[in-house]
């Protein structure tokens, strides 16, 4: 995270953020929630939820351009990003 990116990043990636209203164009997004790492200011975990795995990937089919362009925009908010997981509920 760049420091002088900060509130900006959190604006975007929020539970009402530019990259939830998006995700809102499918009725199979569950929501988004963004963590902050109380050890690391400038760390933090985007918690996108979906009804299913193949949902979001019908998303992404669907909204290929806009997803694309939206993550171009905000490339320059961040120093790094990595893929966790890719995580199913068991309950």
């Amino acid at each position: 995270m760049k420091a002088e990116h900060i509130a900006e990043f959190e604006e975007v990636y929020s539970a009402t953020g530019a990259w939830a209203k998006l995700f809102q164009k499918s009725k199979a997004y569950l929501g988004t929630e963004l963590l902050s790492d109380e050890g690391h200011i400038r760390r933090y975990l985007t918690i996108d939820r979906w009804i299913s795995s193949e949902a979001y990937a019908t998303f992404l089919a669907e909204w290929t351009r806009e997803y694309a362009e939206l993550d171009a925009k905000c490339e320059r908010l961040t120093e790094q990003e990595t893929l966790v997981g890719k995580w199913e509920s068991i309950s």
